[in-house]
């Protein structure tokens, strides 16, 4: 053992024993707090979380994919609120549009003129506590006074996060009937998050998301969520009303991430994001579909590469769709990859894409930004969380799932029509063939065609860099010095 090889060996024993250490510190946190089973739940068969809310019957989830769909039905539902609107984000910009037609203004106009006859109230996190990234804690004061200026918004910051974390989900509640759980945030920051599904080159970066609009039932646990943490931030109670009836077919689970002792009245936090995807990773017979922002978690590639060693049929599939260039973890990100691709073998099972902006042959940069979840076309998720060490155990989170097969078929086929620039029917059928025969030539012959220079002639691409040569060590690292 010399050179080279040597050095990526001595790597990769070191990327996998920080890997079980940052495995056990979790292990011992989870047991502390009594949420040993959110980690490793009971192999039972079930795919919802047993800890946390349980799925709500009678409730409505609709899928909205990229901002220039999402967007509008929350401006849509805020114009239509009759008592109050809460909002829970990362970051708002004032400035930011909802829409982007003769109806566009900004968004601190509109939340001011609703509060002239509803409740508002903003929920942000507080933002950095040191200008090491933004938003800083000055950024983040300027924007709550910049809402509250002149109107009657109220707005506040919750500073109770786990060091070197943050409150990370993004809701907007209408009336306590209404609610919007995704991954889209109401701001401009790093991005714009208005980008149609379509993605054209605008000479800018790009965004595709996606978010969800509930109702019915479900909606309550998104609202108590709210009022846990805004009684927690502010000391006021809010008044709770009454569940919402009845309003579609979908039974749907909320789940979360709160990391324990950051509030008093759910000192033991809750950890139903991690046991949802646990459960339903394991269970994975023919195809495992994920959009994300960060790939790092040892705890998701393990099982993923647990499978891919032992698949569990001969068309099994797991298909990952990331960012090109992530705003931070890119090396992280392609340590676990690299540790998917030597389990998978040579044996085709495995795939890590992404996409650009795309008019003719001009092409530009496409965040995925999306946290969505796809197995087998009988479980989804969606939400806020990446599927990192940040989502699944400290920053706090909030997903939806469904069980219910035909919105987990319609979302994939959305997805895939988008992403492979075909007509849903052309999509549809086995997942093992569509990968086989659609996903993988045209995500390796436009990696090809950017290696020798060539304008690309398809937006997906084949991620580059995605070998045993990758950097193991880099994504454990970061697990044990930030994510621990």
């Amino acid at each position: 053992m010399s050179g080279r090889p040597a050095l990526e060996r001595l790597d990769g024993l070191a990327g996998t024993a920080i890997d079980r250490a940052v495995g056990r510190h979790h292990r011992r946190r989870l047991a502390r707090c009594g949420h040993l089973a959110q980690l490793d739940p009971p192999r039972d068969g079930s795919l919802h979380a047993a800890g946390g809310t349980p799925p709500r019957e009678g409730s409505r989830l609709e899928v909205l994919v990229d901002g220039a769909q999402a967007l509008p039905r929350i401006a849509e539902a805020l114009e239509a609120a009759r008592s109050r609107i809460h909002i829970a984000g990362w970051h708002i910009t004032p400035q930011f549009g909802l829409r982007r037609d003769v109806l566009a203004r900004r968004l601190r106009d509109v939340l001011a003129e609703l509060a002239e006859r509803v409740e508002v109230r903003v929920l942000l996190w507080a933002g950095s506590p040191l200008p090491l990234f933004d938003p800083d804690r000055a950024a983040v004061r300027e924007v709550r006074a910049e809402l509250e200026r002149a109107s009657r918004v109220r707005c506040a910051l919750d500073a109770r996060e786990r060091p070197m974390h943050c409150h990370h989900e993004k809701l907007v509640i209408v009336d306590d009937q209404v609610a919007f759980v995704g991954g889209i945030d109401l701001t401009s920051l790093a991005g714009d998050r208005y980008d149609s599904s379509d993605h054209p080159f605008q000479g800018r970066r790009g965004w595709h998301d996606a978010a969800s609009r509930l109702e019915g039932p479900a909606v309550a646990d998104v609202a108590e969520h709210f009022a846990l943490r805004w009684r927690e931030t502010t000391g006021e109670r809010l008044d709770r009303s009454p569940p919402p009836p009845p309003a579609g077919e979908h039974a749907v689970q909320v789940v979360r991430t709160v990391p324990g002792k950051i509030y008093e009245t759910l000192p033991d936090g809750d950890f139903s994001i991690l046991e949802s995807y646990t459960r339903a990773l394991r269970s994975a017979r023919e195809l495992v579909y994920l959009e994300s922002q960060f790939l790092w978690s040892p705890q998701i590639s393990g099982i993923l590469a647990a499978k891919l060693r032992d698949p569990p049929s001969d068309r099994f599939r797991v298909v990952v769709l990331l960012p090109a260039r992530p705003n931070n973890g890119a090396d992280d990100t392609r340590g676990k990859l690299a540790e998917l691709v030597r389990a998978d073998d040579g044996g085709g099972r495995f795939l890590a894409a992404t996409i650009a902006s795309r008019t003719g042959g001009l092409a530009g940069p496409l965040y995925v930004h999306a946290k969505v979840g796809i197995v087998d076309d009988r479980w989804l998720t969606l939400g806020s969380a990446n599927l990192n060490e940040h989502s699944l155990f400290n920053d706090t989170e909030m997903n939806v799932v469904s069980c219910d097969p035909e919105l987990a078929v319609m979302t994939r086929l959305r997805l895939w029509s988008e992403h492979l620039e075909l007509a849903p029917e052309q999509v549809a059928g086995d997942p093992a063939r569509v990968v086989d025969e659609l996903w993988r030539p045209v995500a390796e012959e436009q990696l090809h065609r950017q290696r020798e220079g060539r304008a690309p002639t398809h937006r997906l691409r084949a991620l580059p860099g995605v070998s045993r040569r990758s950097r193991a060590l880099l994504g454990p690292l970061n697990g044990l010095l930030v994510d621990g």
